[in-house]
Parts: structure tokens; C-alpha cells; sequence
């Protein structure tokens, strides 16, 4: 089993995000298999190692790097395309093409059907975020009844939405880091979430969206956009409600009801569990193993499959024009 060599632009301060908290979890998921390491790239940290002193080493057949920072991977692929080299794919849009040489691993399907589309030579496996066991529901007294989150939410949320709401019922907006989300969770009645404003701005996509998965977990209702990665597991109607509907009065109406009658019933803990310890440390395994015999094969074979190229499809397309015109000259 190679060492894997989860490749970070830093760890503090700026880099400090929801991707950078996913891939370390990530990271302690893969310690349980076999041997991996933080690398930084941009500043150097102390007690972690430095790619560019990393790349000094005479032998790294025996490691993979595992590139994840979506507006640096297309540079870190080129820098190592000699070595061993995998994607973890978290949000989508960021413009570049991989080589078929590079396994992809997505966080959400949602990514995955992006990247199977794009990059259809490529070996691609699905390993959703992880959801922390202490994400439960701790039957508690709920005295906030509505949650909101001001990062990455909407003008409509924040400047509409939530005066409204204010008016009839007890708003809390986080604005700062929380220590114990848990416990916020647990106090909450329901919980809004609307990204989709935000990542349009940004350009990506929602990668995974995991504070609606950990509000429900934790037995808050949620009234959420599904953009994303959203869509892999919010099922309107069903386990959340869509948020931004027609109409902020119809907002209102549909938040305010829910705060009064319990329409959508408790998920099973059997829902969560995709995204659970056990399953992801087994999954990863398995695909672990399967990138590690495909690092073998291509150590000695060249890919050999032709790639989706702008001239290929356009020489895919003429050809299909030209045996539907054939097809019809013989019926004639």
C-alpha cells in the first residue's frame, strides 16, 4: 500500500475553510488503512512536511499525492505528472482538464456525474464527506426557532427573509465560529440554509453542503437550497424543504407551519450512515486498493483510449450526420 501525501496550501488562517476541515477528516480516515502525511505547498508550517523538499527524494513510486485545492490542482497536476497523483474532487467549475493518468475521487455523486462526463477515460470513485459520530439528536428543550448561518447566505435570506421572520418567532444568526455546533443544533427548531447565491458568485459549485446533513442529524428541521452537492441527499418535501420558494410570504407561511407541526418525520439513523465512520473507512479501503493496482499497471502501460477532444466530437458529430443522410438515401 503506497503512502498517501495529502497535498495542502497551508493549514491557518486563510486556507481555514469547510474543504480544509473535510480533507483532514479525510486524512484521519486514511490513517486507519495505510501510512499518509499533510504536505504544505504555499507556506511551509512547522512539524508538517514541504512538497518542494518532498520532491527532492530519488524514489517516490512507493507514494501517492493527493491533490484537492480546486484553483491549484490543474498547476499541482502538471508540477507532478511524473509521479502518482489523485484528485479529490470537492466543488466543480474550476475550468481545467485532467489527464486519464489521474484518479478522480468525488465527494458527492453530484461531482462525480461532472467529472464522468468530462473526464470519461478517467478512474472515478465516489467517497462522500463524513458526518461526526457526535452529530446526534439529543433530545433537548429547542429554544431557538430559527438558525441561520450568515456565511455563504443569500441577500433574499439575510436582507428579506430573516427581518421577516424576526417580526414572529426567535432568530438566531451566527456570524462568528461556533465551538460547540452540536449543542447549537440541538437547541434549534429549524435551520436555514441558502447557498446557491454564494457559489454562483464564486463560480463552483456547493461541493457536499454539510451543515444541513449535521442539522438534520441532530433532529432540526431544514429548509435548505439543493444546489450542489445539496442534491445528493436533500429530498424536498420528504427529509427538508426548499427554501427560496416562489415568494418570500410563502417562505414565511411554509417556516412558520413547520414550527408548529412536525410534517416531516425523523430520520433513521440507517440514512446517515453512508456518511459514518465504519462505511467510509470501508469504502475507502476499497478504493484504495484499486488505485494502488491501477499505479501498478501504469508504471508499465500507456493509456491507450481516445480522449472527448473538441475535434473528435466534431468529427463524432459529422460522421453521425453523414450516416443519417446515407440512411435516408437508401430508404429512398
Amino acid at each position: 500500500m503506497r503512502k498517501l501525501y495529502f497535498l495542502l496550501p497551508g493549514t491557518d488562517g486563510k486556507f481555514a475553510c469547510g474543504g480544509l476541515w473535510a480533507e483532514l477528516k479525510t486524512l484521519n480516515l486514511a490513517k486507519k488503512i495505510c501510512s499518509a502525511e499533510i504536505v504544505t505547498y504555499r507556506q511551509r508550517e512547522g512539524g508538517k512536511l514541504f512538497l518542494d523538499d518532498i520532491l527532492q527524494a530519488q524514489n517516490l513510486n512507493d507514494a501517492i499525492f493527493v491533490v484537492s485545492w480546486g484553483f491549484d490542482v490543474a498547476r499541482l497536476a502538471a508540477k507532478l505528472k511524473q509521479y502518482n497523483v489523485v484528485y479529490h474532487a470537492h466543488s466543480t467549475g474550476y475550468g481545467f482538464k485532467l489527464p486519464a493518468s489521474i484518479p478522480i475521487i468525488t465527494v458527492s455523486r453530484n461531482t462525480m456525474g461532472y467529472w464522468g462526463q468530462n473526464s470519461p477515460n478517467s478512474l472515478i470513485y465516489y467517497l462522500p464527506n463524513q458526518i461526526s459520530e457526535e452529530f446526534q439528536n439529543l433530545n433537548l428543550e429547542r429554544d431557538i426557532d430559527v438558525l441561520v448561518q450568515a456565511r455563504k447566505s443569500s441577500e433574499y435570506l439575510m436582507q428579506e427573509l430573516i427581518p421577516a421572520l424576526q417580526q414572529q418567532c426567535r432568530v438566531f444568526v451566527v456570524d462568528s465560529y461556533v465551538e460547540d455546533l452540536v449543542g447549537l443544533f440541538n437547541r434549534t427548531k429549524i435551520y436555514l440554509y441558502d447557498s446557491a447565491e454564494y457559489w454562483a458568485q464564486q463560480g463552483v459549485s456547493e461541493g457536499f453542503g454539510l451543515q444541513p446533513m449535521e442539522a438534520l442529524a441532530c433532529g432540526c428541521q431544514v429548509f435548505s437550497s439543493v444546489n450542489g452537492g445539496l442534491s445528493d441527499y436533500l429530498d424536498p418535501g420528504f427529509n427538508c424543504y426548499k427554501i427560496a420558494g416562489y415568494s418570500k410570504e410563502y417562505d414565511v407561511q411554509r417556516i412558520l407551519k413547520a414550527l408548529t407541526s412536525v410534517n416531516l418525520p425523523a430520520l433513521h439513523p440507517d440514512f446517515f450512515a453512508e456518511y459514518r465512520t465504519e462505511n467510509l473507512t470501508k469504502r475507502l479501503q476499497v478504493i484504495l486498493d484499486e488505485l494502488n493496482a491501477f499505479f501498478d499497471h501504469k508504471a508499465h502501460f500507456s493509456s491507450n483510449i481516445k480522449n472527448l477532444t473538441r475535434m473528435r466530437l466534431a468529427k463524432l458529430h459529422i460522421q453521425t450526420i453523414f450516416k443519417k443522410a446515407k440512411k435516408k438515401y437508401l430508404k429512398m
